[in-house]
C-alpha cells in the first residue's frame, strides 16, 4: 500500500506511443504514483517532452532502451511493447525481480488457449508458464483475481467495449449466443503511432473503411470471454472499421433476444450489474450513447435499443480507446492489485466539446 512518503515507483516500456503517453498523462496526478524508469528503443536518450511535447513539463526521467533501464526499485512495470515482443521481455523481467507486479498493454497474454493464440498470432507462445498465470483485466469482471495477480493482461479497446456491453446479458441467459453481431469503429490513434501510410491525415479524413474484415484478433478475444459467461462456446460476427477522429470506440451489437426477454429486461440487466460500479453507466431508454460522451475519461456508456426486427434488440457501448480501452483501465487494475481505491487518479471527467 503506498503512503505519502512511501510513492508506488513506476516504469514504463515503451512510453512513446499513444498509450505510453495516456499512462503519464493519468500517472502524473495519481497521488500515490512516482514514474521513476521511461523506456523507448527508437527515441532511446531523448527527453519525454521530445517526444510528447505536452509532457514536457511534467518532470520525468529521460527515455532509454529497455535493456538499460533501472528496474531495480520499481514496484509496477506496466508494459506498453508491440504484440510478438512482450512475452519475452515480461518473462526475463519477472526471471529477475519474482515480485515485480505487471500491467501488459499488449494482446501477448490475453488468450489463455495456447494453440488459439498460435492461430491468430502466428507463432507460439514464448512464456507458456507466465500465460497460465496471467490475469485477464477486465477489472468489473475480474476485480478478484486482478486483486492478487503479479501478471495482469490489460484487455483490448474493442474488447473492453464489446465485452462490458454483453458479458452480464450472455451470463443472465437474456440474449441468445447465437448470431451475435458487432459493428465497432474506432478513432485512428487505435491504429498506433507508427508511421503508416494508410494513417495517413489524407488517407483517413473524410471517410471511414472496415479493416481485418473476418479476421480481426479482437474476435478471438471476445470469444474467449462471452463462452466464459455462457459456459460453452460462442462465435461472433465481428468488424472493425476505422473512423476519422482521434479517439473512441462506438460498438454496435446486434443480438437476438432469449426466451420472454424484452428491451427493458436487458436495460434492467446490465443496471443491475453495473449499479455500484464507478466507470460503467447505463443510459436512459431512448439516450444513444456517443463517443464524445467519455472522451478522455475511463468512463464506459451503454444504451440499449429495440431492433425493428422482432424478437431482437440493439445494444450500442462507447469507450474512449487510449483511457478505458487502454491506459486507464490498467491504472485502475494497479490500483486493485495495490489495493488502493479503484478511481485514484482516474476521476477526471469526459472532456467536451
Amino acid at each position: 500500500m503506498a503512503t505519502a512518503n512511501n510513492r508506488v515507483k513506476i516504469g514504463i516500456l515503451g512510453a512513446s506511443g499513444y498509450t505510453g503517453a495516456e499512462l503519464v498523462r493519468l500517472l502524473a496526478r495519481h497521488p500515490a504514483a512516482e514514474i521513476t524508469a521511461l523506456t523507448a528503443d527508437r527515441q532511446a536518450g531523448q527527453p519525454l517532452g521530445a517526444v510528447f511535447p505536452h509532457l514536457a513539463h511534467v518532470g520525468l526521467p529521460d527515455l532509454v532502451r529497455i535493456e538499460e533501464a533501472d528496474l531495480a526499485d520499481t514496484d509496477v512495470v506496466f508494459c506498453g511493447l508491440p504484440h510478438g515482443t512482450t512475452q519475452k521481455v515480461i518473462g526475463d523481467l519477472l526471471e529477475a525481480r519474482p515480485q515485480q507486479k505487471v500491467i501488459d498493454l499488449s494482446a501477448d497474454f490475453r488468450l489463455r488457449d495456447l494453440d488459439s493464440f498460435a492461430e491468430w498470432y502466428g507463432h507460439e507462445h514464448w512464456a507458456p508458464a507466465l500465460q497460465g498465470e496471467a490475469v485477464y483485466g477486465l477489472t468489473e469482471v475480474y476485480r478478484e483475481p486482478v486483486s492478487k495477480a503479479r501478471l495482469v493482461a490489460n484487455p483490448g479497446c474493442y474488447t473492453t467495449t464489446t465485452e462490458l456491453a454483453l458479458l452480464p446479458l450472455v451470463e443472465a441467459g437474456a440474449i441468445s449466443t447465437e448470431d451475435i453481431i458487432i459493428d465497432a469503429k474506432s478513432g485512428v490513434s487505435g491504429a498506433g503511432r507508427a508511421e503508416k501510410q494508410a494513417n495517413l491525415h489524407s488517407e483517413v479524413s473524410e471517410g471511414v473503411h472496415a479493416y481485418g474484415v473476418g479476421r480481426h484478433r479482437h474476435a478471438a478475444e471476445i470469444e474467449q470471454e462471452l463462452s466464459v459467461a455462457a459456459g460453452k462456446p460462442v462465435t461472433v460476427c465481428f468488424t472493425p472499421h476505422l473512423m476519422p477522429m482521434n479517439r473512441g470506440i462506438l460498438a454496435t451489437c446486434y443480438v437476438r433476444l432469449a426466451h420472454d426477454a424484452g428491451v427493458e429486461d436487458l436495460r434492467a440487466c446490465l443496471a443491475g450489474r453495473y449499479g455500484d460500479e464507478p466507470f460503467v453507466h447505463v443510459a436512459a431508454a431512448g439516450v444513444s450513447p456517443s463517443t464524445r460522451q467519455v472522451r478522455g475519461s475511463n468512463h464506459c456508456v451503454i444504451g440499449v435499443f429495440a431492433d425493428r426486427l422482432p424478437g431482437r434488440a440493439i445494444v450500442l457501448s462507447v469507450t474512449d480507446n487510449l483511457v478505458k480501452g487502454a491506459s486507464g483501465q490498467a491504472i485502475q487494475n494497479m490500483n486493485v492489485m495495490l489495493g488502493l481505491a479503484e478511481t485514484t487518479g482516474l476521476e477526471q471527467e469526459a472532456l467536451f466539446p
